[in-house]
């Protein structure tokens, strides 16, 4: 089988149909430009110049096998050009997991920039609650995960991307929703719908802590693991809610969110959770914008 040496000095050749700048071209002498020709032609089992002394012209068959020769130099370089691309973090395939809170409004600004500014990287998105993340990252289904901070794996590296408070969600004709002020002990003996201690462990027990600090006893009406459920249910009047700031992202109509008095410490966060064993050069790409559009969310507050 013939060898992509063999066709750049035939390419080489069929361009300039001359020995000499050919050779020049490829920095060779011509005896050893020859000889790569020769061995070309005895590969092909053809004849793909005709040369005297004082000229060089490509056979029929040399014109035709001319652009496939072209080709599969293109083809060459173009691999290696993706491989080194690839091993650069420039292109590739990288598995993000995420909660539904931070497609609200972390993930969609995160997915515009990585798309910016590495375009050869295809983000392969799965939605699931953390704890799933968490199993999928130390099984290598996923490389990167959106998580909620209630997590102790040391083989883990891990950056706060968000950090937001909470508000109170409550249907716009209720007494708080144009209280001048709310505070936890509102919410006193009042319907709360609240998160699922086993999907959203996180917010559970964030919650839990809040109204043990402030000595209220909600009536805890339903338990959600999704914010948007949540939202759902207070518009149909089921209850109140604490939810994340990220929720004005979902513009739910009948629902007023309010700030609501809460240690200034009581804050949700939001982190991203890799392997730094893992062997992907797109998680290193992807490591950067996190830390970029954290940065660019900080700022805006």
């Amino acid at each position: 089988m013939f060898e992509l040496s063999h066709l750049r000095c035939f390419v080489a050749v069929a361009e300039e149909l001359h020995f000499g700048r050919a050779a020049a071209r490829l920095n060779l002498t011509q005896p050893p430009l020859s000889r790569q020709i020769q061995l070309l032609e005895h590969t092909l089992d053809v004849r793909l110049l005709d040369r005297t002394s004082r000229s060089v012209a490509l056979t029929r068959a040399g014109h035709n096998f001319l652009p496939e020769a072209r080709r599969l130099l293109r083809l060459a370089e173009g691999a290696a050009l993706a491989a080194r691309r690839t091993a650069s973090g420039e292109e590739g395939s990288i598995t993000l997991g995420f909660t539904a809170a931070s497609g609200y409004e972390f993930l969609p600004r995160l997915i515009k920039t990585f798309r910016t500014e590495a375009p050869g990287i295809d983000l392969v998105l799965k939605e699931m609650v953390s704890a799933d993340q968490l199993d999928s990252l130390a099984a290598g289904r996923i490389d990167v995960g959106l998580v909620r901070p209630s997590f102790n794996r040391r083989e883990l590296a891990s950056l706060c991307v968000v950090r937001e408070p909470l508000l109170l969600a409550a249907p716009e004709d209720h007494p708080l929703a144009v209280a001048a002020e709310v505070s936890v002990a509102d919410l006193d003996r009042q319907p709360i719908v609240t998160f699922s201690p086993y999907e959203a462990r996180y917010f559970y027990d964030l919650l839990a802590t809040i109204f043990a600090n402030a000595g209220v006893t909600p009536h805890y009406a339903q338990h959600i693991s999704q914010v948007h459920s949540i939202m759902g249910l207070v518009k149909a009047g089921i209850g109140l809610a604490l939810v994340p700031r990220a929720a004005l992202n979902l513009g739910f109509e009948g629902v007023v969110l309010r700030p609501i008095a809460i240690d200034a410490r009581t804050i949700v966060e939001l982190h991203a959770v890799w392997r730094p064993s893992n062997t992907n050069p797109a998680v290193a790409t992807l490591e950067r914008t996190l830390r970029e559009v954290a940065e660019t969310s900080a700022a805006l507050g």
